[in-house]
């Protein structure tokens, strides 16, 4: 798919402004996680916007000068300059109910001069006294100040009209992408450094804490010609261990992330046992019906002897039986071993999912498979099949005209389903049998 670069408008400021819930306004969904805790807001979210038909893509960025000492910290407003500097238009967001701040100037400081427009959104102008302060973040040194409220769209407009007369004039359509892939997993298994060596830089923030991810990021690659958007998602924490609500806000953005993608790559940590809310995680993609891979990460952590792999893949059949359909590689995002099958697997995964097989050929072959092995004697009769045909992809459905469903066992439909898998591979993709009496 062509692919021009879209003008980019980046919104910044320091922490607990409201930048995300402003760009949750202008985008028109929930994406970046909002919470009243400062520095929610660590990767850098991406996502198209529109207004009055101009298209551009908005960019979310972590607070700056928190005055936290932390290297995270210190990582996180590094990323957001960078991406703030290279975009066409800012956003700088300041908050009406603290007034001006000296980390406010501060922010200002770095993009005056810098080349891009800056349109200054002044939140939380809730009030009619609130507005009126607005007045003093002219001092700022921007021309467009405005008293905006991200929860309750006060001002959008106006902001956004002045914004897309700044933008350049090379619109375009956003990108459609050929894959979405979601990488899950428990905290701290190396989702973001696998995405990160998957997209070949530092796209996202890892740290070895776990919980370093709070929000599920999406990321724009190209793989052999194809736009791929890999999703990097938080830790799925047991809810027994989700003691506050940013923690359960991240574990449903998550789950989110897996409702929005084609395929998931479930990543395990492979240098301890699989654990139950491993699989807890697993059954979300599963119950998604969506493409899934097992990634056993960290595998240069495991001392190998003859038998490692094939110990391990056996362990996690046992712990993901339900899966059974979904293939496994072992990788090391730290040495960047097997790395490179991921994209390959899940492009197979995605065509798996999307194949399609014509009726004649799908009634053949239920038809040839009940001559051979004929339903056993069940509740008092036999099964008989009459027709059989493809009615959807993704994940790939049939449907069987029977003479009664209660004569076909689950036993019968799983044999059935292994022999259709069997043939016609569906790689990674969960297969669907539905019984229609005649």
């Amino acid at each position: 798919m062509g692919t021009k670069t879209p003008t980019r408008v980046a919104i910044v400021g320091r922490p607990n402004v409201g930048k995300s819930t402003l760009f949750n306004r202008i985008t028109g969904t929930r994406m970046a996680l909002v919470h009243p805790t400062p520095g929610v807001t660590r990767d850098v979210q991406r996502r198209e916007a529109e207004w009055n038909g101009v298209a551009f893509e908005l960019i979310d960025t972590g607070g700056l000068f928190s005055g936290v000492a932390d290297p995270l910290w210190r990582e996180v407003e590094k990323r957001a300059l960078r991406e703030a500097l290279s975009a066409d238009v800012v956003i700088l967001v300041t908050d009406a109910t603290s007034g001006l701040t000296t980390a406010d100037t501060e922010v200002a400081e770095k993009f005056r001069g810098a080349g891009s427009p800056v349109v200054v959104a002044v939140n939380k102008s809730e009030g009619k006294q609130t507005r009126h302060a607005a007045g003093e973040f002219f001092r700022l040194g921007f021309d467009s100040v405005y008293a905006v409220s991200a929860i309750h769209g006060e001002g959008i407009g106006d902001l956004l009209d002045d914004l897309v007369a700044r933008l350049p004039k090379r619109q375009s359509s956003i990108v459609d992408h050929d894959l979405k892939l979601a990488v899950v997993g428990c905290p701290n298994v190396g989702k973001s450094s696998l995405v990160n060596r998957l997209v070949g830089s530092e796209a996202n923030i890892v740290d070895s804490r776990p919980g370093t991810t709070r929000e599920s990021i999406d990321v724009r690659v190209r793989w052999e010609g194809r736009s791929i958007v890999l999703v990097d998602t938080a830790g799925i924490k047991r809810k027994a261990r989700t003691t506050d609500g940013l923690s359960a806000l991240s574990a449903l953005k998550s789950i989110d992330a897996i409702s929005r993608a084609e395929v998931v790559v479930m990543v395990l940590d492979a240098s301890r046992a699989v654990s139950n809310q491993d699989v807890k995680v697993g059954s979300y993609a599963h119950k998604a019906a969506k493409g899934v891979m097992i990634c056993a990460n960290k595998w240069d952590l495991v001392e190998k002897q003859t038998q490692t792999a094939s110990d391990y893949e056996k362990t996690i059949r046992e712990s993901f039986s339900f899966l059974n359909y979904a293939p496994i590689v072992f990788v090391s995002a730290l040495d960047r071993q097997r790395v490179g099958r991921i994209f390959p697997m899940a492009w197979r995964i995605k065509e798996a999912r999307e194949k399609r097989l014509a009726t004649s050929e799908v009634n053949r072959f239920f038809q040839e498979l009940a001559d051979q092995n004929p339903p056993p004697s069940y509740a008092g009769g036999n099964g008989k099949i009459y027709y059989g045909t493809q009615i959807e992809v993704a994940p790939p459905t049939f449907s069987l005209s029977v003479n009664k469903r209660e004569f076909f066992s689950r036993s019968y439909l799983r044999f059935l389903n292994n022999r259709l898998r069997d043939r016609y591979g569906f790689e990674g993709t969960l297969l669907r049998i539905r019984l229609k009496e005649h």
